[in-house]
């Protein structure tokens, strides 16, 4: 499975970066091939000042190791041998009418003392944050993520929405990152699905994320803006980069087992404001997203 998974996630990388730059038409994504000194290595992508993307990154890891005992305690298991590769993405568009987006799909394997598989499992997910509310986005990334779902089982989609809403929340905020999407994690083999079952869908996923994000992007780059608009944008940004460097599992998993510091923080915007106690006007556009980002809404 991890070869199966390994070889998808490349090909999905490749895939989602060439659709990525057809939609800017200016930037492309610089590679960057790297070792990982435990174990490992991966392909980080960047694209930067684009016509559309003024930051974003599609990267892939493949790692291995020892996990360090405060991550055994983490993930709650006792054995230090591990194996994971995933595909991570995140994209800060320069018009703030155009959504950030982030993704991520994953597989774990750890193995005992003689290297036999004691514990494997996918995990992922995607995710839209606005910064000006369009509710027929919002539809279409969730009607997107329902879909597939219900492809595979007719509670996914229930389920994982409501761990994402609950995962993405600035707790020290309190208010999500986004809008949602989906999150799912620790998805083992069981009765209903094996591991070939969750591969189907984790992969499906992975193979929708352009069909739930580029129809967004294409309806809203062209959009007009203002300075105060732009302000506005940086200043929720700042709240993703909160929440990536305080509550972010990845983002710590990363950091804890020493991964590759500029592929960690790929994610962080590259323009960010803090205002002091900032509050918008009352009934407007900006206040109107803050109202929704107190409780969840049902989409679809």
């Amino acid at each position: 499975m991890k070869s199966q998974f390994s070889t998808y996630i490349k090909t999905l990388q490749d895939n989602i970066t060439a659709g990525l730059e057809q939609e800017d038409g200016k930037a492309q994504f610089q590679e960057d091939v790297w070792q990982r000194p435990g174990g490992g290595g991966g392909r980080t992508r960047v694209i930067e000042h684009g016509a559309v993307f003024e930051k974003g990154g599609v990267n892939i890891s493949e790692v291995f190791g020892k996990l360090p005992e405060s991550m055994q305690k983490q993930l709650g298991v006792s054995h230090s041998d591990f194996f994971a590769c995933g595909i991570s993405l995140v994209l800060h568009p320069k018009n703030p009418m155009v959504p950030t987006v982030h993704a991520n799909f994953r597989y774990f394997e750890l193995y005992d003392e003689n290297n036999a598989v004691v514990d494997q499992w996918f995990g992922g997910g995607l995710d839209l944050t606005p910064y000006y509310l369009f509710e027929e986005d919002a539809t279409h990334f969730h009607q997107v993520c329902k879909t597939v779902c219900d492809k595979h089982d007719a509670h996914f989609y229930t389920d994982y929405k409501q761990k994402c809403d609950a995962y993405f929340w600035n707790h020290h905020r309190d208010e999500a990152r986004g809008i949602g999407g989906l999150f799912f994690d620790y998805c083992r083999p069981d009765d209903t699905h094996n591991l070939e079952k969750w591969y189907a869908f984790v992969t499906d996923m992975g193979n929708a994320f352009l069909t739930a994000y580029l129809p967004i992007v294409q309806k809203r780059k062209t959009h007009s803006f203002s300075k105060s608009q732009r302000q506005w944008q940086e200043l929720r940004r700042g709240r993703y980069v909160e929440f990536n460097l305080v509550h972010d599992k990845g983002t710590l998993f990363g950091l804890k087992t020493k991964g590759r510091i500029e592929s960690i923080l790929m994610s962080l915007p590259p323009t960010v404001q803090w205002a002091y106690d900032h509050q918008p006007e009352k009934d407007s556009e900006e206040a109107k997203l803050l109202t929704v980002l107190k409780k969840p809404i049902d989409w679809v």
